[in-house]
């Protein structure tokens, strides 16, 4: 190929959900409903927070955090998604893909550190009660949120840095509805050894090592419910593990669906539904599970709705 056709590129052209004229009308209005249904639950449950006095502890302290998170990981797809389907363009700017894949990277990385530092609350609070307000003081949760901003910042940065040095072919499709990491690697033009190792220490560091803390966390939770004389006690400690371990569930299982189906199938379109279900429904989805399954938290929505409704 000639040398002009590997020259800087303007754009990428993202791999749509569907090529049907007549779908994307209803496309739209799904995503568009999905995003705002996301936004206004988390930010209602970032409200609740922040007026309930008896919620400001670190557990709701991390769930505020996770709920901000979820608010930026989604605004970094859907916005550019819906964008495209009405202008009836798959083009996004060679700058714009790289931002993009930057932000999602690093929320990417804030949900799985919070989920992390979350079961290592529960843990703290289940294994070592008389202990919990020394450790899990307000200075050391703040520490713990900005540590997680600070590592997962300069490892996006990292990947986007070794992006720039590749080259791409003019008029190149990512097989994806947004510019993520390793599907801009599959259409480089130049050799990405370096971005593939990066990638997998990455992977490791953001993916394996939270997931093996999260597992460590819930193991030594588990050992202790079991030396528990009262059946009372022990449901009630572990059940407020219930809404963090759906999450988790939810977040580690769509994800191992995205790597499945990646590894698996050849067809992009199954890729890309698994992807949707991680990127758009996960987020969605996590409000409703900690709202319906914590009586804090309804206490709390119910109050703000009071105020609300009494206002004038």
């Amino acid at each position: 190929m000639e040398a002009g056709n590997h020259t800087e590129v303007s754009e990428f052209l993202l791999l749509s959900l569907s090529d049907d004229p007549g779908l994307q009308p209803l496309l739209y209005g799904v995503f568009l409903s999905i995003y705002l249904i996301t936004m206004l639950g988390n930010l209602l449950i970032m409200l609740a927070i922040s007026s309930d006095s008896h919620l400001h502890t670190p557990m709701y302290f991390f769930l505020s955090n996770l709920s901000f998170v979820d608010i930026c990981f989604i605004s970094t797809t859907i916005p550019k998604m819906l964008v495209n389907i009405q202008a009836e363009s798959k083009n996004i700017s060679y700058i714009g893909c790289l931002v993009q894949a930057c932000f999602f990277t690093i929320f990417v990385g804030m949900d799985d550190f919070l989920l992390t530092v979350m079961a290592y609350d529960r843990y703290v609070a289940i294994c070592q009660p008389l202990h919990y307000a020394l450790i899990m003081n307000p200075r050391f949760c703040g520490f713990l949120v900005l540590m997680s901003w600070f590592i997962i910042f300069w490892v996006a940065l990292l990947h986007i840095l070794l992006i720039m040095r590749l080259t791409f072919c003019m008029g190149t499709e990512i097989p994806h509805f947004f510019c993520e990491l390793a599907q801009i690697l599959k259409v480089a033009c130049s050799d990405t050894l370096a971005n593939k190792i990066f990638l997998y220490v990455a992977t490791v560091l953001l993916g394996v090592f939270p997931l093996t803390g999260i597992l460590f966390s819930y193991y030594r939770i588990i050992s202790s419910l079991r030396r528990m004389a009262s059946t009372k006690g022990r449901y009630k400690a572990f059940s407020t593990c219930g809404s963090h371990l759906s999450v988790v569930s939810l977040f580690y299982g769509t994800g191992l669906g995205v790597y499945l189906s990646s590894a698996l199938t050849h067809s992009s379109q199954r890729s890309l539904i698994a992807s949707v279900i991680y990127t758009v429904v996960t987020p969605m989805l996590n409000p409703f599970i900690y709202s319906l399954r914590n009586k804090d938290v309804k206490g709390a929505l119910r109050s703000l709705f009071g105020r609300a409704a009494s206002c004038p």
